[in-house]
């Protein structure tokens, strides 16, 4: 069988990427920190998905073995022996990589000298792989033909995957939970093997289009809808729930189609007014998916990432400013996000929502300019029309 190397064994991990390759007849070998998952994946050799719609089924993802991080030579010899490689250890654990696949990369290299390897960053990440090739290349010789011998495939993930209840997990700790959305969409222009041939792979020939149709559109709907339902009633729990009220489901939608028409006009040949608008309309229908469980604590914390100056509202904001286009509704779910309190099953914040209400205390404005990256002076008309609608809210 052909291998995949996936650097994460975590929900996306398990859930998408290694069950999509594993489904496409490729052997599975997870890489992660957390030994107890490991060491169960070497016990069972296989683990269950469970697809969450109107209709339950579960998926069994055969073909897996688990090897510990910390097993450096192990994983090293991994890398050199892998078909190909993936991560998807979420943007804080991408720097504890590097270093092992640069290890593997040498190791590689010696072994099979002119052999390319092609490594899919499934992480939510722009400009992921100038990302990893700067941070790859200081741990590689300044010899390593890295152009010949290193395809780094940026993606779109736009599969959805809810937190598991405690109860959830104890019940199998390999099980997880998604959505029947399968389709990982991937730049094309990357690979330096042939693509493998997969069910549910996208290729696309511009792929910044498509990250920041993820950003601009997914991404910035999901968080719109949290930090909207949470002003509406804190007490609302799942995210299906706030988009059972029309008025924010109307909002979430309106916020939507003001970043699609910025989109457009910066990729007047990749999408139209009609292909963006049925996107919506899948969204907002996956999005009130019960059976799905997702949690508006879930899709609306860790507000200093998802109100940073390149995420989902403040970059469309940006890219609204760019086109010229109109920002107006994306401002207002910047406001609502700034307020957005929501808590897990346990009562508590997110640990850096904690910080960040800290923060908001000390005025709105401190906000726009340390975490959403607004300039006091370039950016003085912006501040202001933030800091009017937050008094109105």
């Amino acid at each position: 069988m052909q291998k995949l190397v996936l650097f994460g064994a975590g929900k996306i991990g398990r859930s998408f990427i290694g069950q999509l390759f594993s489904t496409g007849g490729f052997q599975v070998v997870f890489i992660d920190v957390y030994k107890p998952v490991i060491e169960e994946l070497n016990r069972r050799r296989r683990y269950q998905v469970v697809i969450k719609s109107e209709k339950e089924s579960v998926l069994f993802v055969e073909h897996v073995k688990g090897i510990f991080a910390g097993d450096e030579i192990a994983v090293a010899n991994e890398i050199c022996d892998a078909d190909i490689i993936a991560t998807a250890v979420g943007q804080n654990g991408l720097p504890g990589i590097f270093p092992l696949l640069a290890m593997g990369l040498k190791i590689r290299q010696q072994k099979h000298p002119n052999q390319p390897l092609d490594i899919i960053i499934a992480e939510n990440l722009r400009n992921a792989a100038t990302y990893f090739e700067t941070e790859l290349k200081k741990l590689l010789p300044s010899s390593y033909p890295f152009g010949q011998l290193v395809g780094l495939v940026e993606t779109s993930i736009g599969k959805m995957v809810p937190i598991m209840t405690k109860k959830d997990v104890e019940q199998d700790l390999l099980q997880v939970f998604a959505e029947p959305y399968n389709t990982l969409i991937l730049d094309k222009k990357a690979f330096k093997n042939p693509i493998p041939d997969i069910a549910g792979l996208s290729p696309k020939e511009n792929m910044k289009a498509w990250v920041d149709r993820k950003l601009f559109i997914h991404n910035l709907g999901h968080a719109a809808a949290a930090y909207m339902g949470y002003l509406h009633n804190p007490l609302f729990i799942y995210l299906y729930e706030a988009l059972n009220v029309p008025e924010i489901f109307n909002e979430a939608k309106a916020t939507m189609q003001q970043s699609a028409k910025a989109l457009i006009k910066r990729y007047p040949n990749e999408f139209t007014s009609e292909s963006l608008n049925q996107h919506i309309n899948d969204l907002l229908s996956r999005f009130q998916n019960r059976a799905l469980g997702d949690t508006i604590f879930r899709v609306g914390c860790d507000l200093p990432r998802k109100l940073g100056p390149d995420d989902r509202l403040v970059g469309a904001i940006r890219l609204a400013q760019e086109t010229n286009s109109p920002d107006e509704k994306i401002l207002k779910a910047l406001v609502c996000g700034c307020r957005f309190r929501a808590t897990n099953e346990e009562g508590k914040l997110f640990p850096a929502d904690a910080e960040f209400d800290q923060l908001y205390k000390t005025g709105i404005r401190n906000v726009l300019t340390e975490i959403c990256g607004f300039d006091e002076k370039n950016d003085a008309a912006i501040i202001n029309r933030l800091q009017k609608l937050d008094k109105k809210l």
